[in-house]
């Protein structure tokens, strides 16, 4: 019996299949073999792998699917990746996860570590199949690749090895982890970043060092992941979860979450695989040119990002066929990304094509046919709100008040702007009903009176620029002028603190200030991370008003990861590293303990601002960037439901900040043999943060800014929506305008 009927799959690229298979698959037997996989056996006698079940999974019509353009040896070094890879899981699982021998699966991965050798270093000799094949493999794939790959393989080689400690953990604690972490710790855990690393050696294209780390190339990833990782979910819910006891699935997660049953959960699953695939065409589409442009990238980088585009593409249509045939997973009833009717294929020709997919046509008309338009919502009613940490309120609040109303007076903040409706953003009553003195004076209620107007005018500063672009840029949809104008900001903020131009605008004036009185007592490596966290912010305001050119509501995960930005969560956050100084290592906030402490509380104070701010911003701003109504959209929930749904998260995320804080860090601690100076550093940084979240609730409860009488006298009316493009016209356009009042 099955547990639920497979879902419609969207199956935008037909899969194509390497006419090098049959060598490959001789191959990598005969690989297996020698490595001593098909010899290895598990703590009851059992042997993890024979020939029959290596034969059955056969992992090299896979990679004939994924790679089908590599020739033979490159075929035969891939299928050998993937071999090693199921086995290390399927290994590990038998030593580890079923015993829950946590000391002996940290040895086993920590030994694992070494065989990924720098150029000129030796590994160690290898005592286990796994080993023996990471240190075969890497010596037949690091020669031919640059320094920077090799990086960034290592790094992705590793999370795939490592946060198996992270499912092992939630086993032994029988803990089903909440939605956002989920998806977070599945691209560490389930390799699709490793795999698409693998694709840049298939295809024979590096992507450029410069260009990897930024927003397109890093959503292009995020989105090749979660789709290739949720769709396995799918397919592998009855081996892993019904027949193996594993927690770790999507469809598991979403029904211990939602309180939906398996067959719902499977057709939420796939709606997000569907998000997250047409996100990854809209990346490839649109961001991505305009970043080859923005970065004067020179031809022959330009051919490697489309090679390295093209091999996600294929990977994906190939592992969905993969997964439709092999032994290991449910699929009776899988559909193929064999095309019904003849056509165009490759990016960007799926809309053209009928498939048995038919579920992307509504997903995509609910995040791209949603004409924007103020209507009035009216205030939405406010949960109860879990928080176990009470506030405090710094004893210099009053003069903090004082001084960040001339502080913003003198930066020109309560000047009128030409093109803002009214030609007012701020004035100083305003900036009084906003109160952000008092926000700072409990988020940093420990700061002096210097740090707490510090904090005080970043709040402000940070407020005005998020009000300003909007309502400037975004009505007019002017998005050559808000690049503009944020290129210009990165010119106030030098590493090395030398000259800047004059600032023309009080958004560059504010800038420049804060960017003397806070990078300059800090030492060069936290100048650069805090350098990092403001350009993530302001570069996070152009992401909203692409959304709004396009009239596309984000999908929940595309929303959550870039709402920490436009919040300015590591901006705020980061003004209480600076006490830290270089006492603690940079690498040490990397580690997962520490992420995820970061985005749990990240994403509580998030959620409670759109919470708070839904009226003001559906009804007198026209905008969509809320949580609440991407889960409406999403889930296609009335707002209550969908307010429900993100109390729900934000209390999961609570209770997730107080297990790592009580368990997870002490544990960290341990671990990595910290200082007891390091150790009271991140403690007290804890502590901290449940200021920042404790305050946080405690402002919006308090103040003006989001109390619908307020809003009313201020705005009177909804304000007109933002940028609504012109409809398209000509022949064949009639199918993609909305009637009047069409709205999802």
């Amino acid at each position: 019996m099955e547990p639920f009927a497979l879902p419609d799959f969207y199956l935008p690229y037909p899969a194509r299949r390497n006419p090098h298979e049959e060598h490959a698959r001789r191959h990598s037997d005969e690989w297996a073999a020698k490595m001593g996989m098909l010899d290895a056996y598990g703590p009851g006698g059992n042997l993890v792998w024979d020939q029959a079940k290596l034969s059955a999974n056969d992992y090299a019509l896979m990679c004939a699917y994924t790679h089908p353009d590599c020739d033979e040896t490159m075929l035969d070094l891939i299928t050998d990746w993937y071999v090693w890879v199921f086995f290390f899981d399927d290994h590990f699982l038998d030593l580890f996860k079923y015993t829950g021998d946590m000391v002996g699966a940290k040895a086993y991965l920590d030994r694992l570590d070494l065989f990924m050798t720098a150029p000129g270093e030796l590994p160690p000799e290898p005592e286990n199949p796994a080993e023996a094949g990471l240190a075969d493999l890497w010596a037949r794939t690091i020669p031919m690749m640059s320094d920077g790959w090799r990086e960034r393989f290592t790094a992705s080689t590793h999370n795939l090895m490592v946060e198996s400690m992270w499912e092992l953990d939630n086993i032994n604690r029988h803990r089903i982890a909440n939605p956002m972490e989920y998806v977070e710790m599945r691209r560490r855990v389930g390799g699709a970043p490793w795999s698409a690393n693998l694709v840049e050696c298939a295809v024979g294209a590096e992507v450029p060092d410069r260009l990897a780390a930024l927003r397109p190339l890093r959503v292009l990833r995020d989105t090749f992941a979660d789709a290739v990782h949720l769709r396995n979910d799918i397919f592998s819910y009855q081996r892993e979860v019904t027949e193996e006891g594993e927690n770790s699935n999507a469809i598991l997660v979403l029904e211990t979450f939602l309180g939906v049953d398996t067959q719902e959960a499977a057709e939420l699953t796939n709606s997000l695989v569907t998000s997250r695939l047409q996100q990854f065409e809209n990346t490839a589409l649109v961001e991505i040119p305009h970043m080859l442009v923005e970065h004067a990238v020179a031809p022959h980088d330009q051919v490697a990002v489309g090679l390295y585009t093209k091999g996600l593409q294929d990977w994906q249509a190939g592992g969905h066929e993969w997964h439709a045939r092999s032994s290991r997973y449910m699929n009776s009833t899988a559909g193929t990304t064999a095309p019904l009717l003849g056509g165009p294929t490759g990016l960007g020709t799926s809309g053209l094509r009928i498939t048995p997919g038919t579920l992307g046509i509504p997903r995509r008309q609910a995040q791209h046919l949603d004409v924007p338009v103020s209507r009035a919502v009216g205030h939405l009613p406010l949960p109860d709100f879990y928080m176990p940490f009470p506030f405090a309120v710094s004893p210099h609040l009053g003069a903090a008040r004082r001084h960040g109303e001339r502080w913003c007076e003198a930066m020109g903040m309560f000047d009128p702007v030409p093109g803002v409706a009214g030609g007012r953003l701020w004035d100083a009553a305003r900036f009084e009903a906003y109160d952000l003195a008092y926000c700072a004076a409990m988020i940093h209620h420990r700061a002096d009176p210097e740090a707490l107007d510090l904090s005080t005018d970043w709040l402000s500063w940070g407020t005005y620029g998020d009000d300003l672009f909007p309502a400037l840029y975004g009505h007019r949809g002017d998005l050559v002028g808000a690049k503009a104008q944020n290129a210009r900001l990165t010119l106030f903020m030098p590493l090395d603190l030398g000259p800047t131009p004059e600032p023309v605008t009080p958004v560059e004036r504010g800038l420049a200030d804060l960017w003397r009185r806070t990078a300059g007592p800090m030492a060069m490596p936290a100048r650069r991370q805090f350098l990092d966290a403001v350009t993530s912010m302001t570069e996070s305001w152009i992401w909203e008003l692409v959304n709004q050119v396009q009239n596309r509501v984000p999908d929940p995960v595309d929303y959550v990861e870039m709402r920490r930005a436009t919040f300015g969560s590591d901006l705020t956050m980061g003004l209480c590293r600076i006490g830290h100084g270089d006492l603690v290592p940079a690498e040490i906030y990397q580690n997962r303990v520490m992420r995820q402490l970061d985005n749990s509380a990240q994403d509580y104070a998030c959620f409670v601002n759109d919470v708070f701010s839904y009226q003001k911003e559906i009804e007198f701003g026209g905008d969509f960037h809320n949580i609440v109504y991407v889960m409406e959209n999403f889930l296609g929930a009335d707002r209550l439901r969908a307010r429900d749904v993100v109390n729900d998260l934000m209390t999961e995320r609570m209770r997730q900040f107080e297990h790592i804080v009580e368990e997870e860090l002490p544990a960290m601690f341990e671990d990595l043999a910290l200082s007891g100076e390091v150790r009271a550093v991140l403690a007290n940084y804890a502590e901290e943060l449940k200021d920042w979240m404790s305050g946080i609730l405690e402002w919006h409860r308090k103040v003006d800014r989001y109390r619908p009488e307020w809003l009313a006298a201020e705005y009177g009316a909804p304000v007109p929506p933002l940028f609504v493009p012109p409809a398209p016209t000509g022949l064949g356009t009639s199918a993609t305008r909305i009637g009047a009042g069409h709205r999802q």
